[in-house]
């Protein structure tokens, strides 16, 4: 399937590791070029100097939660590319805990990485897309925005705001031709998930626990892979997703009955 990407501008938020390093990897595979932002300095290298090998691509150290980190970071990126056409909002990170655990802190702290991590990054790219000839938004949520889970409190709120905001982005940015779209994950094998064990399981390996959560709840039986994800992203940020807006993909296994 030609995908038309090639030439493709594509601004890829936490793109250092896990779904989207992957994600990166599969728009360069693509023919696009691509700037990516994580928080670390030595990630960010590193991830740029692995990506290089498969296409034009530079690495921006980007704190989402911090805006004028984004408005510099999106600055840098629309120069670097001479413009912008694909926005990834993939900055987030799973914060366990059910209701009573939960500090006034954590509850900032999440919505400012995941929600307002995508207002900012789309509000800053929005001159840039609205220039481009074929504008994509491309939101990383979860499934637990649809099928909420206690133990993971937080994100199941957090992720339902994420929701709405693609819908009324994509009513809103609909007549001028801005794409905008949500690919919601469930139990995909990255390196946060390391934390989540630390947290949750810490007599268990990350494998184990992924293992066990996924025999629970996925109807595959088992965790996703990044590059599972990616294939979905890369498709909505395409030529051949013209036509899909507002819309919310499931890559999860099943998850989320």
């Amino acid at each position: 399937m030609q995908l038309g990407l090639g030439g493709r501008r594509a601004v890829v938020t936490g793109g250092s590791k896990g779904i989207g390093y992957a994600i990166c990897e599969e728009l360069l595979a693509e023919g696009a070029s691509v700037v990516f932002c994580a928080r670390h300095g030595d990630d960010v290298r590193s991830a740029a100097e692995r990506l290089a090998e498969r296409g034009t691509v530079s690495g921006v150290v980007c704190d989402v939660t911090d805006p004028v980190d984004v408005e510099q970071m999106v600055s840098a990126a629309a120069r670097t590319l001479g413009g912008v056409d694909v926005l990834v909002n993939n900055a987030g990170g799973a914060h366990p805990g059910g209701f009573e655990d939960l500090s006034d802190d954590d509850w900032r702290r999440d919505l400012d990485v995941k929600l307002f991590s995508q207002i900012r990054c789309t509000r800053a790219c929005l001159p840039h897309l609205a220039a481009s000839p074929a504008p994509r938004v491309v939101n990383i949520n979860a499934v637990y925005g649809r099928y909420p889970d206690p133990a993971f409190f937080a994100t199941s709120v957090n992720r339902a705001a994420c929701h709405n905001l693609t819908k009324v982005l994509a009513a809103q940015y609909g007549p001028r031709g801005i794409l905008v779209n949500s690919v919601n994950v469930g139990f995909v094998d990255t390196p946060q998930w390391e934390r989540i064990r630390a947290a949750r399981a810490p007599e268990s390996t990350r494998e184990e626990l992924l293992a066990r959560l996924a025999a629970a709840e996925v109807p595959l039986g088992r965790a996703g892979t990044p590059d599972e994800v990616a294939g979905v992203v890369v498709f909505l940020a395409s030529d051949r997703a013209s036509y899909v807006t507002g819309a919310v993909v499931d890559v999860a296994g099943g998850m989320g009955r």
